[in-house]
């Protein structure tokens, strides 16, 4: 008799681990990045407050989240094999990408562009499986 999490054993978390890393320390950066030139630069932090204002700022997080997730899967695509994707790893990838955001979220960091919440967990979905569909076989 099998286990129902036998399925969830054989799917390569290490690597996806690895991609979500690489890819929330590439949000970190940009977020340190972005927050350093706000305070710095009292004309850019004007510029941010207005973007990051309702209602555009629901449109920007939820499009950022959904580079984040295409952000993933091109990663995985650049240093794995094609045969590396399906739609159970796609999967995966979303949950390791949402645990990077929930990791990042526990440092004294910066969050401008992306922070844990429902609004990042379909964003990054859709990212994932907008980019990921030659994979969802």
């Amino acid at each position: 008799m099998s286990s129902p999490f036998q399925s969830l054993k054989q799917l390569p978390w290490r690597s996806l681990l690895q991609v979500a890393a690489v890819a929330t320390v590439a949000l970190a950066a940009l977020d340190f990045t972005l927050f350093w030139v706000a305070v710095v630069s009292a004309s850019f932090r004007h510029s941010l407050e207005l973007l990051f204002a309702p209602p555009l700022g629901l449109a920007i997080a939820l499009s950022v989240a959904v580079g984040f997730g295409a952000f993933g899967v091109f990663l995985g695509e650049q240093w794995y094999a094609p045969s590396f994707f399906n739609r159970s790893t796609l999967w995966a990838l979303v949950f390791c990408l949402l645990l990077g955001v929930g990791v990042k979220s526990l440092f004294p960091l910066p969050s401008l562009l992306l922070a844990l919440s429902r609004l990042s967990l379909i964003g990054i979905s859709l990212g994932v499986f907008w980019k990921g569909r030659p994979y969802w076989r």
